[in-house]
Formats: structure tokens, C-alpha cells, sequence
């Protein structure tokens, strides 16, 4: 297992673009990507929140699915489906919390998507991408960062963090529906 060690300040902006560097057996992740979700300009809110158990995956999956076809998103449900499932069951995998809360934002050519958690400790690293290919697990956010055309995480409370939400936005083409 490798260590990291923080600031404050760092885990509330630790966001990925980029597998992070390992050096020493010390984890250092530099934000490339926003650390928080964009502020979304005018759209509509969803949100859904589940009991931390095994269905919660599948469910966050169907009410992402049933949200963008109807919002006129077909050409993003497919890649929410794996985005939103991956990070779900990361929150259901990986922290002991009792809800799951899902937040979509949807604009005209943007889709963003928030799971919160209330494990604000437990941060979400992506493997580098060859420690990924030799391993069984761990490639979830590496799909998430291939898919999303920005992601994050980002701990809610300031100086007393009490939750905390990993984020993906996903954009519209042109040719899309």
C-alpha cells in the first residue's frame, strides 16, 4: 500500500488528468484539471440518493440512462453508464458510508455528474496506467479519465470536511442526438 501524505489544501484540490507520479513510495498527484466541477450556467439538477449496497451501481446506472435519454443525450448515456457505475461502485467498494448521493447537472452540451460520499479520506487514486494492464481491478477512473472531458474530486466542509464527491463531465458532440 502506498502512503500519501497532504495539506489541507491538497486533498481539497486533488484532481486527475494524468495518471499521478510515484516517487519513494510517496504519492504526488498534481491538479491539471479543474479540482471542482464547473459552475454550471443555467440547466436543470437531478439528484438520487441511494443506500451504500450493491445495487446502488445499478441503479445510479439506470437513473443516469432514463435522465439523458429524455434530456435529448442519447449519444452521452453510454459513457455515463460507465462513468457513473465506475465511480458508484468505488463509493460502495472502497468507504463505509451509509448514503450515496448522485448529482447531475445537465446543460445543453454538457452533462456533469457528482457521486458524493462521506468518506472525505478515502481519495481516489488511478494506477499508473501499466501498473492497471498487470492488475485485475483498478482501471475504473482510468476509464473514467479516457471518457469524461474533465474529472475531479473535491472534499466539501473546508476546515472540517465532512464529505466528499469525485466528478466527471462529459461533453456533447455535434453529431450526437
Amino acid at each position: 500500500m502506498r502512503a500519501a501524505i497532504a495539506t489541507d489544501d491538497e486533498r481539497r484540490t486533488r484532481s486527475h488528468r494524468t495518471p499521478p507520479r510515484w516517487e519513494n513510495d510517496m504519492t504526488h498527484v498534481h491538479a491539471t484539471a479543474y479540482s471542482t466541477p464547473p459552475v454550471p450556467q443555467g440547466g436543470e439538477i437531478y439528484r438520487l440518493a441511494l443506500p451504500n449496497t450493491a445495487g446502488a451501481a445499478k441503479l445510479s446506472r439506470d437513473f443516469i440512462a432514463s435522465l439523458l435519454t429524455v434530456s435529448r443525450h442519447r449519444g452521452l448515456v453510454d459513457d455515463a453508464r460507465l462513468c457513473v457505475t465506475e465511480v458508484v461502485t468505488n463509493a460502495h467498494r472502497h468507504t463505509r458510508t451509509s448514503l450515496i448521493r448522485v448529482r447531475v447537472t445537465v446543460q445543453r452540451k454538457l452533462v456533469t455528474v457528482s457521486v458524493a460520499d462521506d468518506d472525505h479520506w478515502a481519495l481516489p487514486e488511478p494506477p499508473a496506467f501499466r501498473e492497471a494492464r498487470e492488475q485485475e481491478g483498478g482501471r475504473g477512473l482510468l476509464l473514467v479519465e479516457r471518457l469524461a472531458s474533465a474529472w475531479g474530486m473535491t472534499v466539501l466542509g473546508g476546515c472540517f470536511p465532512y464529505r466528499k464527491a469525485v466528478w466527471f463531465t462529459l461533453a456533447r458532440t455535434r453529431s450526437a442526438p
